[in-house]
């Protein structure tokens, strides 16, 4: 039995195998998994029903299971700032702060061969997609950190 919050076993094996600079998708409920990440992307579909569960929920297990050392969201074509994208910078680890991408470059980004893990939620707000970069762990006898 394992001592963590995250228990699901495919996502689990994605983060164990997930490396430095390799990024995680939690995506929202109107994002296309399907057309929209790498073929050999672990796919995990937790979206029960719709705003189950929420990708801030997510966020929060994921944040708590690897070192994140960027984040990215989509762009709103108008350039407006969605409600979510500040609690996601709310969430994110002191230093880090949301970057914005346009909507096709955050598409190839989250297509790419650099993101292993796709973790489709219920979440019904727009623009509830987050692109994290996964960063390196540190360890306490090298001294260079």
């Amino acid at each position: 039995m394992l001592k963590t919050r995250l228990l699901h076993p495919d996502i689990l094996k994605a983060l164990s195998s997930a490396g430095h600079f390799s990024q995680i998708l939690i995506a929202d409920a109107n994002y296309p998994v399907a057309t929209r990440s790498h073929p050999s992307a672990t796919r995990a579909f937790l979206n029960l029903t719709a705003g189950i569960p929420k990708a801030t929920e997510v966020l929060e297990v994921v944040l708590d299971s690897i070192p994140v050392q960027a984040a990215a969201v989509m762009q709103i074509p108008n350039g407006a700032k969605a409600a979510i994208h500040a609690e996601f910078q709310s969430m994110l680890p002191k230093g880090i702060d949301l970057q914005y991408m346009e909507q096709f470059a955050f598409y190839e980004a989250a297509s790419s061969s650099m993101t292993p893990l796709v973790i489709a939620t219920g979440e019904t707000r727009r623009y509830a997609n987050i692109l994290l970069t996964v960063g390196a762990l540190k360890f306490h006898d090298d001294e260079s950190y």
